[in-house]
Protein backbone atom coordinates (compact mmCIF):
# COMPACT_ATOMS: atom_id res chain seq x y z
CA UNK A 1 0.00 0.00 0.00
CA UNK A 2 1.31 3.46 -0.92
CA UNK A 3 0.51 6.72 0.80
CA UNK A 4 0.54 10.24 -0.57
CA UNK A 5 2.98 12.58 1.13
CA UNK A 6 1.89 15.96 2.41
CA UNK A 7 3.85 17.76 -0.32
CA UNK A 8 1.99 15.81 -3.02
CA UNK A 9 -1.45 16.58 -1.58
CA UNK A 10 -3.11 19.87 -2.52
CA UNK A 11 -3.98 22.72 -0.21
CA UNK A 12 -7.63 23.76 -0.33
CA UNK A 13 -8.26 27.48 -0.69
CA UNK A 14 -11.83 28.67 -0.26
CA UNK A 15 -13.09 31.91 -1.80
CA UNK A 16 -10.45 31.53 -4.50
CA UNK A 17 -12.44 33.34 -7.19
CA UNK A 18 -13.24 36.40 -5.08
CA UNK A 19 -13.11 39.88 -6.55
CA UNK A 20 -11.66 43.09 -5.11
CA UNK A 21 -9.27 42.45 -2.26
CA UNK A 22 -9.85 38.72 -2.39
CA UNK A 23 -7.55 36.96 0.06
CA UNK A 24 -8.34 33.52 -1.39
CA UNK A 25 -7.34 34.45 -4.91
CA UNK A 26 -4.08 35.99 -3.72
CA UNK A 27 -3.32 33.00 -1.48
CA UNK A 28 -3.87 30.69 -4.45
CA UNK A 29 -1.40 32.61 -6.59
CA UNK A 30 1.19 32.81 -3.80
CA UNK A 31 1.03 29.10 -2.96
CA UNK A 32 1.33 28.15 -6.63
CA UNK A 33 4.37 30.42 -6.88
CA UNK A 34 5.89 28.47 -3.96
CA UNK A 35 5.43 25.25 -5.93
CA UNK A 36 2.45 24.01 -3.89
CA UNK A 37 -0.49 22.18 -5.35
CA UNK A 38 -3.69 24.17 -4.83
CA UNK A 39 -7.31 23.07 -4.99
CA UNK A 40 -9.34 26.24 -5.45
CA UNK A 41 -12.96 26.22 -4.31
CA UNK A 42 -15.30 28.45 -6.34
CA UNK A 43 -19.04 29.02 -6.10
CA UNK A 44 -19.62 28.94 -9.84
CA UNK A 45 -17.89 28.16 -13.09
CA UNK A 46 -17.04 31.42 -14.82
CA UNK A 47 -14.11 33.31 -16.31
CA UNK A 48 -12.53 33.69 -12.87
CA UNK A 49 -12.54 29.91 -12.40
CA UNK A 50 -10.93 29.51 -15.82
CA UNK A 51 -8.32 32.08 -14.83
CA UNK A 52 -7.43 29.98 -11.79
CA UNK A 53 -7.02 26.91 -13.99
CA UNK A 54 -4.74 28.83 -16.33
CA UNK A 55 -2.31 29.60 -13.51
CA UNK A 56 -2.22 25.95 -12.42
CA UNK A 57 -4.89 25.50 -9.75
CA UNK A 58 -7.21 22.51 -9.56
CA UNK A 59 -10.66 24.12 -9.52
CA UNK A 60 -13.68 22.58 -7.78
CA UNK A 61 -17.14 24.07 -7.63
CA UNK A 62 -18.97 23.93 -4.33
CA UNK A 63 -20.93 25.57 -1.55
CA UNK A 64 -19.44 25.95 1.93
CA UNK A 65 -22.80 25.08 3.48
CA UNK A 66 -23.28 21.90 1.43
CA UNK A 67 -21.82 18.69 2.90
CA UNK A 68 -21.52 16.79 -0.38
CA UNK A 69 -19.64 19.51 -2.19
CA UNK A 70 -17.34 20.04 0.79
CA UNK A 71 -16.48 16.33 0.87
CA UNK A 72 -15.49 16.65 -2.79
CA UNK A 73 -13.44 19.73 -2.02
CA UNK A 74 -11.68 18.46 1.12
CA UNK A 75 -11.07 14.77 0.43
CA UNK A 76 -7.37 14.27 -0.27
CA UNK A 77 -6.15 17.73 0.76
CA UNK A 78 -3.50 18.30 3.42
CA UNK A 79 -4.36 21.81 4.62
CA UNK A 80 -7.23 24.27 4.36
CA UNK A 81 -7.57 28.01 4.17
CA UNK A 82 -11.09 28.93 5.27
CA UNK A 83 -12.41 32.38 4.50
CA UNK A 84 -15.87 33.64 3.64
CA UNK A 85 -17.33 37.04 2.92
CA UNK A 86 -19.79 38.72 5.29
CA UNK A 87 -22.87 36.49 5.32
CA UNK A 88 -25.70 35.35 7.61
CA UNK A 89 -24.60 31.78 6.75
CA UNK A 90 -21.07 32.33 8.04
CA UNK A 91 -21.35 30.17 11.17
CA UNK A 92 -23.09 27.34 9.31
CA UNK A 93 -20.38 27.40 6.65
CA UNK A 94 -17.60 27.33 9.26
CA UNK A 95 -19.01 24.41 11.20
CA UNK A 96 -19.91 22.52 8.03
CA UNK A 97 -16.37 22.90 6.66
CA UNK A 98 -14.79 22.06 10.02
CA UNK A 99 -16.86 18.89 10.41
CA UNK A 100 -15.79 17.63 7.00
CA UNK A 101 -12.19 18.69 7.59
CA UNK A 102 -12.09 16.69 10.81
CA UNK A 103 -13.58 13.67 9.06
CA UNK A 104 -10.80 13.81 6.47
CA UNK A 105 -8.08 14.41 9.12
CA UNK A 106 -6.53 17.58 7.68
CA UNK A 107 -3.24 18.67 9.22
CA UNK A 108 -3.95 22.43 9.37
CA UNK A 109 -7.05 24.62 9.25
CA UNK A 110 -6.25 28.32 8.78
CA UNK A 111 -9.29 30.35 9.77
CA UNK A 112 -9.81 33.92 8.60
CA UNK A 113 -11.50 35.85 11.40
CA UNK A 114 -11.67 39.55 12.37
CA UNK A 115 -9.54 41.49 14.81
CA UNK A 116 -12.56 42.83 16.70
CA UNK A 117 -13.02 39.29 18.06
CA UNK A 118 -9.90 39.96 20.15
CA UNK A 119 -12.01 42.41 22.16
CA UNK A 120 -14.98 40.05 22.57
CA UNK A 121 -15.83 37.42 25.18
CA UNK A 122 -18.72 35.42 26.57
CA UNK A 123 -19.96 38.65 28.19
CA UNK A 124 -18.70 41.27 25.71
CA UNK A 125 -19.82 41.53 22.10
CA UNK A 126 -20.72 44.21 19.51
CA UNK A 127 -23.99 45.02 17.78
CA UNK A 128 -22.72 43.54 14.51
CA UNK A 129 -24.31 40.17 13.68
CA UNK A 130 -21.18 39.30 11.70
CA UNK A 131 -18.86 39.95 14.62
CA UNK A 132 -20.93 37.58 16.74
CA UNK A 133 -20.80 34.91 14.03
CA UNK A 134 -17.01 35.22 13.87
CA UNK A 135 -16.74 34.91 17.65
CA UNK A 136 -19.02 31.85 17.71
CA UNK A 137 -17.11 30.31 14.80
CA UNK A 138 -13.85 30.66 16.72
CA UNK A 139 -15.47 28.95 19.72
CA UNK A 140 -16.68 26.07 17.56
CA UNK A 141 -13.25 25.63 15.99
CA UNK A 142 -11.63 25.61 19.44
CA UNK A 143 -14.00 22.80 20.46
CA UNK A 144 -13.50 20.88 17.21
CA UNK A 145 -10.11 19.40 18.00
CA UNK A 146 -8.84 20.53 14.59
CA UNK A 147 -5.29 21.90 14.19
CA UNK A 148 -6.46 25.51 13.85
CA UNK A 149 -4.50 28.68 13.15
CA UNK A 150 -6.53 31.88 13.50
CA UNK A 151 -5.78 35.05 11.56
CA UNK A 152 -7.51 38.25 12.67
CA UNK A 153 -6.90 41.26 10.42
CA UNK A 154 -8.11 44.75 11.14
CA UNK A 155 -10.14 46.65 8.51
CA UNK A 156 -9.03 46.21 4.88
CA UNK A 157 -7.66 48.99 2.71
CA UNK A 158 -9.62 47.49 -0.17
CA UNK A 159 -12.86 47.85 1.80
CA UNK A 160 -13.30 51.34 3.24
CA UNK A 161 -10.50 52.97 1.21
CA UNK A 162 -11.25 51.57 -2.23
CA UNK A 163 -14.61 49.85 -2.63
CA UNK A 164 -16.44 52.41 -0.46
CA UNK A 165 -14.36 55.52 -1.24
CA UNK A 166 -13.17 55.41 -4.84
CA UNK A 167 -16.23 57.12 -6.32
CA UNK A 168 -16.03 60.08 -3.93
CA UNK A 169 -12.30 60.52 -4.51
CA UNK A 170 -12.69 60.21 -8.26
CA UNK A 171 -15.73 62.45 -8.67
CA UNK A 172 -15.45 64.99 -5.84
CA UNK A 173 -11.85 64.79 -4.59
CA UNK A 174 -13.06 63.78 -1.16
CA UNK A 175 -12.62 60.83 1.14
CA UNK A 176 -16.22 60.62 2.36
CA UNK A 177 -16.60 58.16 5.23
CA UNK A 178 -18.47 58.06 8.57
CA UNK A 179 -15.38 57.30 10.65
CA UNK A 180 -15.12 60.33 12.92
CA UNK A 181 -11.72 61.73 13.92
CA UNK A 182 -10.24 58.62 15.55
CA UNK A 183 -7.24 56.66 14.32
CA UNK A 184 -7.33 53.43 12.33
CA UNK A 185 -4.73 50.98 10.96
CA UNK A 186 -6.05 49.46 7.70
CA UNK A 187 -4.19 46.57 6.10
CA UNK A 188 -4.09 45.38 2.51
CA UNK A 189 -5.70 42.04 1.72
CA UNK A 190 -2.50 41.23 -0.21
CA UNK A 191 -0.48 41.52 3.02
CA UNK A 192 -2.99 39.26 4.78
CA UNK A 193 -2.65 36.74 1.94
CA UNK A 194 1.14 36.75 2.39
CA UNK A 195 0.63 35.89 6.06
CA UNK A 196 -1.82 33.08 5.25
CA UNK A 197 0.41 31.60 2.55
CA UNK A 198 3.39 31.64 4.93
CA UNK A 199 1.37 29.72 7.51
CA UNK A 200 0.10 27.19 4.95
CA UNK A 201 3.59 26.67 3.59
CA UNK A 202 4.77 25.41 7.00
CA UNK A 203 1.85 25.24 9.45
CA UNK A 204 3.30 23.15 12.30
CA UNK A 205 4.90 26.05 14.27
CA UNK A 206 1.64 28.00 14.09
CA UNK A 207 -0.96 25.43 15.19
CA UNK A 208 -3.09 26.78 18.02
CA UNK A 209 -1.88 30.36 17.61
CA UNK A 210 -3.77 33.58 16.86
CA UNK A 211 -2.25 36.30 14.70
CA UNK A 212 -3.61 39.86 14.79
CA UNK A 213 -2.69 41.77 11.63
CA UNK A 214 -2.61 45.55 11.32
CA UNK A 215 -1.40 47.91 8.63
CA UNK A 216 1.66 50.11 8.22
CA UNK A 217 0.50 52.76 10.69
CA UNK A 218 -2.46 53.96 12.72
CA UNK A 219 -3.63 57.47 11.86
CA UNK A 220 -6.74 59.59 11.56
CA UNK A 221 -8.66 60.21 8.34
CA UNK A 222 -7.25 63.71 7.88
CA UNK A 223 -3.81 62.09 7.67
CA UNK A 224 -5.02 59.52 5.17
CA UNK A 225 -6.64 62.26 3.05
CA UNK A 226 -3.21 63.95 2.89
CA UNK A 227 -1.71 60.60 1.85
CA UNK A 228 -4.25 60.44 -0.98
CA UNK A 229 -3.34 64.01 -1.98
CA UNK A 230 0.39 63.29 -2.04
CA UNK A 231 -0.03 60.04 -3.96
CA UNK A 232 -2.51 61.37 -6.52
CA UNK A 233 -0.98 64.83 -6.96
CA UNK A 234 -4.21 66.70 -6.22
CA UNK A 235 -6.01 67.93 -3.12
CA UNK A 236 -8.18 65.27 -1.46
CA UNK A 237 -10.15 66.21 1.64
CA UNK A 238 -11.75 64.03 4.30
CA UNK A 239 -15.46 64.54 4.92
CA UNK A 240 -16.93 62.84 7.97
CA UNK A 241 -20.38 62.01 6.61
CA UNK A 242 -23.44 61.20 8.78
CA UNK A 243 -23.61 57.46 9.36
CA UNK A 244 -27.37 57.05 8.88
CA UNK A 245 -27.37 58.66 5.44
CA UNK A 246 -24.27 56.74 4.38
CA UNK A 247 -25.84 53.40 5.32
CA UNK A 248 -29.10 54.34 3.61
CA UNK A 249 -27.16 55.13 0.44
CA UNK A 250 -25.44 51.72 0.59
CA UNK A 251 -28.82 50.02 0.92
CA UNK A 252 -29.96 52.00 -2.10
CA UNK A 253 -27.07 50.47 -4.05
CA UNK A 254 -28.31 47.00 -3.09
CA UNK A 255 -26.06 46.25 -0.11
CA UNK A 256 -27.80 43.47 1.92
CA UNK A 257 -29.08 44.33 5.39
CA UNK A 258 -26.64 41.93 7.10
CA UNK A 259 -23.64 43.63 5.47
CA UNK A 260 -25.08 47.13 5.98
CA UNK A 261 -25.55 46.41 9.69
CA UNK A 262 -21.98 45.15 9.95
CA UNK A 263 -20.55 48.23 8.20
CA UNK A 264 -22.63 50.48 10.44
CA UNK A 265 -21.17 48.90 13.59
CA UNK A 266 -17.64 48.99 12.16
CA UNK A 267 -18.06 52.71 11.48
CA UNK A 268 -19.25 53.35 15.05
CA UNK A 269 -16.32 51.37 16.45
CA UNK A 270 -13.92 53.37 14.27
CA UNK A 271 -15.35 56.62 15.60
CA UNK A 272 -14.88 55.28 19.15
CA UNK A 273 -11.20 54.53 18.52
CA UNK A 274 -11.57 50.76 18.56
CA UNK A 275 -9.47 50.38 15.38
CA UNK A 276 -6.51 52.34 16.75
CA UNK A 277 -4.32 49.28 17.18
CA UNK A 278 -0.92 48.07 16.02
CA UNK A 279 0.92 44.73 16.04
CA UNK A 280 4.03 43.35 14.33
CA UNK A 281 2.49 39.94 13.60
CA UNK A 282 2.70 40.39 9.82
CA UNK A 283 6.44 41.03 10.04
CA UNK A 284 6.92 38.06 12.38
CA UNK A 285 5.15 35.78 9.91
CA UNK A 286 6.54 37.08 6.63
CA UNK A 287 9.43 39.47 7.24
CA UNK A 288 7.39 42.01 5.26
CA UNK A 289 6.48 45.56 6.20
CA UNK A 290 2.79 46.23 5.52
CA UNK A 291 1.96 48.31 2.48
CA UNK A 292 1.29 51.93 3.40
CA UNK A 293 -1.72 53.95 2.33
CA UNK A 294 0.60 56.05 0.15
CA UNK A 295 1.76 52.93 -1.70
CA UNK A 296 -1.77 51.51 -1.89
CA UNK A 297 -3.20 54.68 -3.46
CA UNK A 298 -0.39 54.79 -6.03
CA UNK A 299 -1.05 51.16 -6.96
CA UNK A 300 -4.75 51.92 -7.49
CA UNK A 301 -4.36 55.45 -8.83
CA UNK A 302 -6.43 54.73 -11.94
CA UNK A 303 -9.43 53.81 -9.81
CA UNK A 304 -9.24 57.13 -7.97
CA UNK A 305 -8.80 59.31 -11.08
CA UNK A 306 -11.31 60.55 -13.63
CA UNK A 307 -10.54 59.71 -17.21
CA UNK A 308 -9.94 62.77 -19.34
CA UNK A 309 -12.63 63.41 -21.93
CA UNK A 310 -11.51 62.56 -25.43
CA UNK A 311 -10.99 65.51 -27.76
Amino acid sequence: MTTTSTNERPILVTGAAGDLGAIGRNVTEMLLAKGKKVRALVRKEDERAEGLRRIGAEVVQGDLTDLRSMHRAIEGVSRIYFGMSVSPAYLEATVNTAAVARHHDVEAFVNMSQMTVTQMSITETTDSPQHKLHWLAEQALAWSGLPVVTVRPTVFLEGFFLRLSAAGVKQRDELALPLGDSRTSPISAVDVAHAVSAILDDPVPHIGKVYNLTGYESADLEYYARAFSESLGRKITYRNVPLAGWIEALRGFGVPDHLASHLSVMSKLHAEGRYDRMTNDLFKLTGRTPISVHEFVKLHAAEFTQREASA
